[in-house]
């Protein structure tokens, strides 16, 4: 067996062996077993002297060769070894084979075997096989641990596209919310949330293909170095008993002195790296690191991978880069320092195994375990704090200098308190927050890295308050809209008449009772159409003033119902003309208000003339009140079936009801009144257009529709450039491809 100069190691050659090169030091320590009982079999054959020893030796060698794969290369080999034999192997066939030639042996001989050479292989045999499980152990955790960086990673990818949903749902909302001004601050500040998560997530990408990089290429070599170097070490135990073994043959039996000689020698010729190498060598085979994790972009929100650096995003991005730098020179100190502890331990090891320390190895080896094991989690944290600062300057550069940091400190506010980025209020049972001890900003949990870092520096109490009231008016400022939003072109023309200034003229007695029935049906004097720009529907002009606005009369009770028409200038027993049977009808459930062009605000109660019924599945009725048509939700709104004879007038000018009281009935009607379910978004009360599939088309993922060539949907949002158009299927908003349909 020749040397060797550059000894290759399991960590360099193996990659991710782990799990076999486990199993064939698992071997070579369970071997350990055999040869103890070879020594406490043989302990008893040296009394019945040579017939016995010669029956002892070839019972092992058959025991050897039925384990000679496996010791020499292993369980699964990628090449097999032939006859080869590793050098353990090789020195044990020596050793069996000087034993077969002696054949004079006695009782002394024996039980020194007992004392001085089985029981101490049991002895390091079961302290091996503890060590060979802390390297497995340790090698379940780093495997963990990498599966725990992709589950994080997954996570944050799930969160991303959460957030990317919240995104489109918070637009859609925003498209049909009564509060147009707020659900559009909500979205905005949904998509800066969008863009905090999305940063978050190419930060976790890159931590998560470092962490990657340094488990393939630093901590499972090293964890394959230290199991080669514990079956390296059992060898060296073992030769070191053979030696014993062979030293007590020498004495006792002088006339086999010669073949105890030689067996000496084979032993010596038995390097702990050679059984390695033949391992290595036969267990060779392509090691394919895995690929880096990249950005997979949300299937709701189109996006690439470049980092979002806009204004708000840097504050972002500047409180994550301040905390990491504040972290990464402790992080790296510490590092070095334990770096320096494991050296040290290595030496401590290197000399008991020279023979130059008088300390238990396996107690070492064991410590040095522990240091590492800090040491690795350590340097994980220093790993991540050194990526997010690189990954976070090269794309903003280091927007730290010249910031001036809050001094945030975790507080429980016991008192109600606004968070002075977002303005709203710090909920929660603890309601736990931060608070910076110089200015005295508050914020939620949640916004502390959105706060910018502009600290005034420490501030008196009166400096506190004016700062906080300047904060939360800043704060507010965003709930509140940023722009006059554009009126529709309709209404653009018609003068400013609506409910609430028609009850400030009201100065009587009766502004009382008007008020208390303001949540009641609307009094028809309140159904005459405005005046509409362009061409309008026959007979549907009220009298205006000669300054062309609408007259506001004051209403203290409605006329007569001999003066009231459905319709201008019919008369009351002229509604047959519109109440045919042929016409279907429905009743309002609950009270509607318009919050869009097109809609039509109708009172809990009132009978209704269904114009077109909601047969696309849009959530939306266009019906009749009067002489008013508009839209109103399907769900407000009960079908009534078809009355078998049409009711006859009976020419009685009766006076309906009054429809304001003064009397204190009705002051609680506003607070017993129903509220209606949630109302579908109505694609803001445009004229509907549709489109045509012109081919067949499968759904890839649950947000597309699936078409058939000729079938029709109601078109939502062209092609905005990314080649996807949405369209409304049975009540659902999907994306289909742009090029697949066409307008109808």
């Amino acid at each position: 067996m020749a040397e060797v100069e550059a000894v290759p190691t399991f960590g360099s050659e193996l990659k991710d062996g782990f799990k076999p090169a486990n199993v064939w030091v698992a071997n070579g320590i369970a071997w350990l077993g055999d040869i103890e009982s070879f020594y406490r079999e043989r302990s008893v054959i040296e009394k019945e002297y040579s017939a016995k020893l010669t029956a002892l030796a070839k019972k092992y060698f058959e025991k050897k060769a039925r384990k000679s794969a496996s010791l020499s290369v292993g369980d699964s080999p990628t090449m097999t070894p032939g006859s080869l034999e590793s050098a353990s192997l090789t020195t044990w066939t020596t050793h069996l084979t000087t034993l077969e030639k002696r054949a004079d042996e006695h009782e002394r001989y024996g039980n020194e075997l007992v004392t001085r050479v089985a029981d101490p292989l049991k002895h390091i045999s079961t302290r091996f096989e503890e060590l060979r499980k802390r390297h497995v152990e340790y090698a379940e955790k780093l495997e963990k641990e990498r599966e725990g960086s992709y589950a994080d990673l997954r996570k944050i990818k799930g969160k991303y596209d959460a957030v990317c949903q919240e995104v489109e749902s918070k637009r859609k909302k925003s498209e049909s919310a009564f509060d147009k001004a707020k659900a559009q601050s909500a979205f905005q500040q949904q998509i800066l949330e969008m863009n905090n998560i999305k940063n978050s997530y190419l930060i976790a990408i890159n931590v998560t293909n470092k962490h990657k990089e340094k488990y393939y290429h630093e901590y499972l070599p090293e964890v394959m170095d230290s199991l080669q170097d514990l079956s390296e070490f059992r060898t060296i135990k073992l030769n070191g008993l053979w030696t014993l073994a062979a030293s007590l043959e020498n004495s006792m039996l002088q006339q086999s002195a010669g073949q105890v000689d030689h067996l000496s020698q084979e032993i010596t010729r038995n390097l702990p790296h050679l059984d390695s190498m033949m391992y290595i060598r036969h267990n060779m085979g392509g090691f394919k690191e895995p690929y880096d994790k990249t950005f997979e972009p949300s299937p709701v929100w189109h996006d690439d991978d470049a980092m979002v650096v806009d204004e708000t995003a840097k504050v972002y991005l500047r409180n994550v880069l301040n905390k990491s730098k504040s972290q990464l020179g402790d992080l790296r100190r510490e590092v070095d320092r334990k770096k320096r502890e494991v050296e040290q331990m290595k030496r401590v090891k290197q000399k008991i195994r020279d023979g130059t320390e008088p300390k238990d190895e396996v107690t070492v080896v064991s410590q040095l375990f522990m240091m590492q094991e800090d040491l690795h989690q350590v340097d994980r944290k220093r790993l991540t704090a050194e990526v997010e600062t690189s990954t976070i300057t090269a794309a903003v550069g280091d927007v730290t200098l010249g910031a001036k940091n809050h001094n945030f400190k975790s507080q429980t506010f016991k008192i109600p308190t606004n968070c002075d980025l977002c303005g709203e209020r710090i909920w929660g049972l603890s309601a736990k927050g931060f608070d910076c001890r110089d200015c005295g900003y508050t914020c939620h949990n949640k916004c502390e890295m959105k706060v910018p870092a502009e600290c005034p520096g420490e501030q008196t109490k009166e400096e506190r308050k004016k700062l906080k009231q300047e904060r939360q008016e800043a704060a507010n400022s965003l709930l509140k809209p940023t722009g006059t939003p554009v009126a529709s072109t309709s209404h653009s023309e018609l003068p400013d008449l609506t409910r609430s200034n028609t009850m400030n003229s009201l100065s009587s007695g009766y502004a009382a009772s008007a008020q208390r029935s303001m949540s009641g049906p609307l009094s028809p004097a309140e159904d005459a159409p405005p005046e509409l720009p362009g061409p309008r529907p026959p007979a549907t002009t009220i009298p205006t003033s000669t300054t062309g606005t609408v007259r506001k009369n004051r209403v203290i009770a409605p006329p007569p119902a001999a003066y009231i028409s459905e319709l201008p200038g019919s008369t009351p027993d002229g509604g047959a003309s519109r109440g045919s049977s042929s016409e279907q009808k429905g009743k309002m459930l609950y009270t509607f208000e318009a919050g869009g062009e097109g809609e039509l605000s109708i009172v809990e109660g009132r009978e209704v003339v269904i114009l077109e019924p909601d047969n696309t599945g849009s959530g939306w009725v266009k019906v009749r009140a009067g002489y008013k048509e508009g839209l109103v939700p399907t769900t407000y709104l009960e079908i009534l079936p078809p009355s078998a004879i049409a009711p006859q007038h009976t020419g009685q000018s009766a006076r309906p009801p009054s429809t304001y009281s003064n009397s204190g009935s009705s002051i609680g009607t506003s607070a017993g009144k129903k509220k209606g379910p949630a109302v579908a978004p109505r694609r803001g009360a445009k004229k509907l257009k549709y489109v045509e599939a012109m081919y067949e088309y499968t759904a890839q993922s649950e947000n597309e529709h699936s078409m058939a060539e000729g079938e029709r949907f109601v078109l939502i949002r062209e092609d905005q450039g990314d080649g996807w158009a949405e369209v409304e299927k049975g009540g659902s908003t999907k994306s289909v491809p742009a090029s697949y349909i066409r307008n109808v």
